[in-house]
């Protein structure tokens, strides 16, 4: 992990799974939280594949990130394309699960793209400490010259 970008979206990646580790603790225990698991089995398992897809995350592998966009997109995906087809009123409850539920579809879209980039940047490296001299065309003609010139003998 070299970017910044790479730090704050695995930071993120943290935070939201600690978040969904206490709201699946507090669901267990049947304290009211500000949300609730839709389905508690799938959190759990859900929870145990992102933390092996964050440490790929960290590793920056492109497997870690679409397993990430993978599992929470079966698990919050569906749950955002029941919720917006059925034909109910949007309580309170229901608009905080809709972000809490965007912002576990959005953040491995964001990590996916970023790891996208990352692996772009590693096939076409640049180097401003070394682009100037290898990547200089009108430098090697100069020095070519200058070599064909200083010729010297040996007697």
């Amino acid at each position: 992990m070299k970017n910044l970008t790479t730090y704050l979206f695995v930071m993120l990646m943290a935070m939201f799974w600690i978040f969904r580790i206490i709201v699946a603790f507090c669901y267990n225990l049947g304290v009211d939280f500000i949300t609730q698991p839709i389905d508690l089995n799938f959190e759990i398992v859900l929870l145990f594949l992102t933390f092996i897809a964050m440490i790929l995350v960290v590793k920056r592998s492109m497997l870690g990130g679409l397993i990430y966009l993978a599992g929470q997109g079966l698990y919050y995906g569906y749950y955002i394309f029941t919720l917006l087809t059925e034909n109910q009123t949007m309580s309170a409850q229901n608009c905080i699960d809709l972000i809490f539920a965007a912002m576990g579809i959005i953040l491995p879209l964001l990590i996916v793209f970023d790891t996208l980039l990352d692996k772009n940047r590693k096939a076409h490296p640049t180097d401003k400490k070394t682009d100037w001299f290898y990547k200089n065309k009108d430098y090697d003609r100069e020095m070519d010259e200058r070599a064909d010139k200083n010729q010297y003998r040996i007697s």
